[in-house]
């Protein structure tokens, strides 16, 4: 955690009481000031009693970080306080811009070592022939063995047009790789893949991982390519997408309605807060018929685009319900160069409804938000008299079931075993079929299994784990007679995973997917990973099989 400079415990306190002096005295104006001004004084005594008398040296950096973090995690999940150190980070986030060689890393589990896992296509890292699977040994000297992702992270990025070495050891190479990089402005692209999925019936597809400033002409620009090649109607894929900015998501709802459209409101304490966004330009086209896929992490401004256009009869939903979120935050200034992400408002959609499904401020007893039932949530309307109802997200027009995929195949996904093979697999193949031909064989998948097999690759069997606790919760209840404990050893014996490889076998509809997947990437990159998904999407297959009986 960064130290403020030249800020020692005792000037620490004297600011604060400072601080709460001037609070104080604004406060007390309003009902409750004296709680206010008690409060305040209790916490500064407080703090200084642990610093005087405490066992252990707490720096003030420590201190006072816990106090910011705990009293902004009872406000909720979305007011944080951010610190210069985090603060490109934050705008990366927010922006897809960063300065840096533009590659995804990752750490590796069974080593302290940090790896490339993805360099971005046309990017510095990628011009310059780094590759997934290369260890990274040190940035401009300094050895980063036992760094933390964070750090080599933040190392790796700079101020544009900066110039340092990286060396990495690349796995099937006897000695080192050095390259020599110069950090450029990298922006990532919102809309990572589009294409006409559909030929027969015009079906154009696009892809919008975030909303991020300036994300509106990028899909601008992907549906004017595809209605150039005869696209009929139009399936956004806003599935996983966490949200973003407002004004972006309120352009792209105003390419499909027409211009001046009320698109959504906010509503806060402050009357700055309290804004209605209108669409502001004239629409590409407003008879197209639209389609918009979503899950439980479309969230925010991707709440917005799709509840909007439900709202407005623009388009049908398809997918799973929503996360939920109806609040908006702001960012304002603190001392010593800070940021304050707050919440200031909640947003209403077209019909009136607000979507927040969380009520952060009655806790259960766990101290969890509360989510609003069904049953409490009320009725609105949208533009054709078709019921909706406020509070927990939005509810697709047309829900879409998906298979529980095995935990082993997340386990599997994300370990060290399943990246190297990757890595192995790259290294003896210099090129793949394109992404719409590319598939694994028998042969190769038998390989795949063979050699994960032979790895200590290991996976959580969690219902065997959780039925152990359940066994023993029953032996210290004396519950466990001799024909309970039969019928335990029985369900026990069932639950109990057979050898890897069986299961990879058995879990091959899961598993291969995400292979074929990985293996693209590497050629490829996202767009051309993207592509091979799509071929094989459950989701994206449900609409377009009905769209396609429908039309029939």
């Amino acid at each position: 955690m960064r130290k403020y400079t030249l800020i020692n415990i005792r000037a620490c306190v004297l600011a604060l009481i400072s601080l709460l002096s001037v609070t104080i005295h604004s406060q007390e104006r309003r009902a409750g000031g004296f709680d206010i001004t008690r409060g305040l004084e209790t916490f500064a005594d407080i703090y200084r009693q642990i610093d005087m008398y405490y066992v252990d040296t707490i720096s003030a950096d420590t201190a006072l970080r816990w106090a910011i973090d705990g009293m902004l995690m009872e406000v909720d999940p979305f007011t944080n306080f951010i610190p210069i150190s985090q603060q490109d980070e934050f705008r990366a986030s927010t922006s897809g811009r960063y300065a840096g060689i533009g590659a995804m890393i990752r750490a590796m589990k069974d080593t302290k070592r940090v790896v490339i896992s993805e360099p971005y296509q046309d990017c510095p890292a990628a011009r310059a022939g780094v590759k997934a699977g290369d260890i990274i040994l040190s940035i401009d000297g300094k050895d980063v063995e036992g760094w933390k992702v964070e750090k080599v992270s933040e190392n790796l990025r700079g101020e544009p047009g900066t110039k340092f070495e990286l060396k990495v050891e690349r796995p099937g190479t006897r000695k080192p790789l050095s390259f020599k990089l110069v950090r450029e402005n990298i922006k990532l692209p919102a809309v990572t893949w589009y294409d006409i999925i559909e030929p027969e019936t015009g079906l154009g597809y696009i892809y919008l991982s975030q909303v991020t400033d300036d994300c509106a002409r990028e899909v601008r620009k992907a549906v004017t390519d595809l209605k150039a090649k005869g696209m009929k109607s139009l399936l956004l894929d806003l599935r996983d997408n966490p949200g973003g900015a407002i004004s972006q998501a309120v352009e792209i709802v105003g390419m499909f309605v027409p211009k001046g459209s009320l698109v959504v409101s906010t509503k806060g304490k402050l009357p700055s807060t309290c804004y209605d966004y209108l669409t502001p330009d004239e629409p590409i086209d407003t008879l197209m018929p639209l389609h918009v896929l979503v899950n439980g992490n479309s969230a925010s401004a991707a709440e917005i685009i799709s509840g909007a256009w439900q709202d407005l009869d623009r388009a049908t939903i398809w997918g799973r319900r929503t996360y939920g979120k109806g609040l908006v935050q702001a960012v304002r200034d603190v001392p010593y160069r800070g940021k304050l992400k707050i919440t200031t408002a909640r947003y209403y959609i077209p019909s009136g409804r607000c979507i927040q499904a969380y009520d952060y401020r009655h806790r259960s007893a766990d101290g969890a938000a509360t989510h609003l039932p069904d049953s409490l949530t009320r009725e609105f309307h949208t533009r054709n008299g078709r019921t909706v109802r406020d509070g927990g997200g939005i509810l697709p027009d047309s829900l879409i079931e998906l298979d529980t995929i095995p935990t082993m195949v997340t386990d599997l996904y994300y370990s060290d075993q399943f990246f190297d093979y990757v890595t192995d697999y790259v290294k003896t193949r210099p090129s793949i079929a394109t992404p719409d031909l590319f598939s694994l064989s028998d042969e190769e998948y038998e390989a795949f299994a063979d050699a994960i097999a032979a790895t200590d690759f290991k996976y959580n069997g969690r219902s065997a784990t959780m039925f152990s606790g359940v066994r023993q919760m029953a032996r210290a209840e004396g519950l466990m007679d001799a024909e309970t404990r039969a019928l335990a050893d029985s369900l026990e014996a069932r639950l109990k995973h057979k050898d890897v490889h069986s299961d990879l076998m058995r879990h091959r509809q899961y598993i291969q997917p995400y292979l074929e997947e990985e293996i693209t990437n590497r050629y490829y990159h996202e767009s051309g990973s993207m592509q091979l998904h799509i071929r094989n999407d459950k989701e994206v297959r449900t609409v377009k099989d009905k769209l396609q009986y429908t039309k029939n």
